[in-house]
């Protein structure tokens, strides 16, 4: 079983950061920069659209789907989260994601993404890599920049 929990202290407000982790519009700034799509209810659908530059190197439209399983602006996101990048990842199947974000007195929030990747090393392995120049980073990565973003405007990335 393979559980990773990721956390990171972002000084905004618990609503500026749900907005940044469920809006295509913010999700294309940071990180990987690939548009998240989301329907917040229980049941409702997951995507994250490739890039143009993904597309350029063979990925499908949709890099990753899942199925929302709790929606509790701007507080709690429970989700099914499945790579499509290749046949390999798609067989590895769903592993699961929740994002928790927690306020504090002191005007900052802590964000937490607990990722249960039972059953799929492959992505457990990537997810947990340090950044490199060929596109890895993981969770890491992906929490650095939302933090870089949301704190000053700017992302640690060439796209924004």
């Amino acid at each position: 079983m393979t559980i990773r929990i990721h956390e990171i202290y972002i000084r905004a407000t618990a609503e500026a950061i749900w907005e940044a982790i469920t809006s295509p519009e913010w999700t294309a700034r940071y990180g990987y920069a690939a548009p998240a799509h989301y329907e917040l209810r229980p049941g409702g659908s997951f995507r994250q659209s490739a890039t143009a530059q993904m597309r350029q190197y063979g990925l499908p439209e949709t890099i990753i789907d899942g199925e929302v399983l709790e929606a509790n602006p701007p507080y709690k996101l429970v989700q099914t989260y499945r790579w499509l990048f290749t046949d390999e990842s798609r067989a590895e199947g769903y592993t699961r994601l929740t994002y928790e974000i927690t306020p504090t007195h002191a005007g900052f929030c802590r964000l937490a993404i607990t990722h249960d990747q039972s059953n799929a090393p492959g992505m457990a392995n990537a997810t947990n890599q340090p950044f490199n120049e060929q596109g890895g980073g993981g969770w890491n990565w992906i929490l650095s920049d939302l933090k870089t973003l949301l704190e000053t405007g700017h992302t640690m990335s060439t796209h924004a």
